[in-house]
Formats: structure tokens, sequence, C-alpha cells
């Protein structure tokens, strides 16, 4: 897993890099039997923390909103996008801004929005970008799927798991293979915000990294992954969530 970085001091612009770097990506062990897209660089956020996410319920495609918790996840989130953007001289106002029609997924791209002062182009709500659907799983407890399925536990799955679908559900080349129709229209440098499972189809469709890497990695949240030279940065917002509440 890689570290977090935190935004420190500020470093020298990087906007002409931005404007002109494409990675054409072949990931490693991938099947989809697609043409790999050039991927322009972009900004990646999780949503903000449900309920569900607190239990550690199977979420994927059900339509689970913000707790408040969240919403204080995806206020920080948009503070530190804005300071990310200046800190590399990239206009907010030229890029797209895509995100899932899952409230979670929208309610956390319009509260980073918030941060603005200036006028953004519109969200595209992309129905690619949903969470994978865990079918019959959605709504019981990890624990209790892992009790039933041990090879199923995160932090326990091997890359067979990248195939397996839930009654009803899909597997993770079902979303891989959405993603890169997706990736063909990102042909501009962009916000995303979409989920978990997502962000762990897209480190191995950028960077290659192998299935049992991304299948175990927890995608965290108050952090946006920058992709840039087909290479994942993480960097934490500020934690204003855990503070204590008059």
């Amino acid at each position: 897993m890689k570290a977090l970085r935190l935004l420190g001091q500020p470093r020298v612009c990087h906007k002409q890099a931005i404007d002109s770097r494409r990675t054409k990506a072949v990931p490693v062990g991938t099947e989809v039997s697609m043409t790999a897209p050039s991927w322009p660089d972009f900004y990646f956020a999780r949503h903000g923390e449900t309920d569900w996410n607190r239990e550690q319920r199977y979420q994927g495609s059900r339509d689970i909103p913000l707790n408040r918790t969240g919403q204080l996840q995806a206020d920080a989130n948009g503070v530190l996008l804005r300071d990310l953007l200046e800190r590399d001289c990239v206009d907010p106002a030229s890029l797209n801004w895509f995100a899932s029609p899952l409230s979670r997924a929208a309610e956390t791209m319009d509260r980073m929005r918030a941060a603005f002062d200036i006028e953004l182009p519109p969200v595209i709500h992309d129905k690619r970008l949903i969470e994978i659907s865990f079918g019959n799983f959605e709504g019981r407890l990890h624990a209790e799927i892992a009790r039933e399925y041990s090879a199923l536990a995160p932090g326990e799955r091997d890359e067979s798991y990248w195939r397996f679908r839930p009654e009803n559900g899909e597997n993770y080349d079902d979303v891989a293979a959405r993603l890169l129709d997706f990736a063909h229209e990102l042909t501009h440098h962009a916000v995303v915000v979409a989920h978990g499972g997502v962000l762990r189809v897209v480190r191995h469709l950028v960077e290659g990294t192998p299935r049992g890497d991304v299948l175990n990695w927890p995608p965290p949240q108050g952090v946006i992954a920058h992709f840039a030279g087909g290479r994942m940065t993480l960097h934490a917002a500020e934690n204003t969530w855990d503070e204590p509440v008059d």
C-alpha cells in the first residue's frame, strides 16, 4: 500500500507536464478484450463514509447516503482538491468533472465543489462509475459473509476473487470492462468521484498493480488519489471528521 502524502511546502508549477502527459497502460494480467486506452492525468476521490461502511456491510450498487462523518470527509476533500489544483497550477474550470450517480458519490462531489468560489463545469453523472454490484451479498455484514465464504474475507483474497461473481452481482472483470469503456471518453484531465471497488480496478488498469494486491487494498476515505504518468499518489485531507463536536 502506498503511503499517504500530506501537502507540504508549495512547489514549482508543473502545468505544462500536467497538460501534456498521457499514459497508455497495458495492465499486468488483464484479459478484458478491449483496446487499452490512453489515460490522462486525473484526480480520484472515493465517496465519504456511510452507515453501512461503518457497520462493515456490503453496499455495492445499493444507494446508501453519506453519514455525518462522510459529509465532513467530503468537505475536507474539497479543500484538499482546491489546494492540489492550486499547487499544480491547474484551472478547475478547465477540468471535466465526473461522478457516480449513486447519492453517496454525487453528494461527495457536490460538497467538494463547494470549496471553489468560481463557476465550474457541470458534473457528468456516469453509470459506468457505479460501484461493483455484490448482488445477494448487499446489506449483509462482511463478517457474516466471511464465515460462510472464508476466501472472500478482505486481506485473504487471491487473484481468483477477481472473477468471483455473487449471485445477481458482478465480478471485477465486469467493472473493468465498463471502466475501460469510460476511459475511452476520458480524453481530458478530470476529477472523478466514485467508489472503493472502482478505485481498485482503476489502480490495476492505470498502474498495472497486480490483482491480488488491489483486491486486498482498503481504499481510504478522506483522501484524493492523483493519477499522473501512470502512477498513483495518495494525498490525505486534514482530518476534521474525528474532532469532537460541541
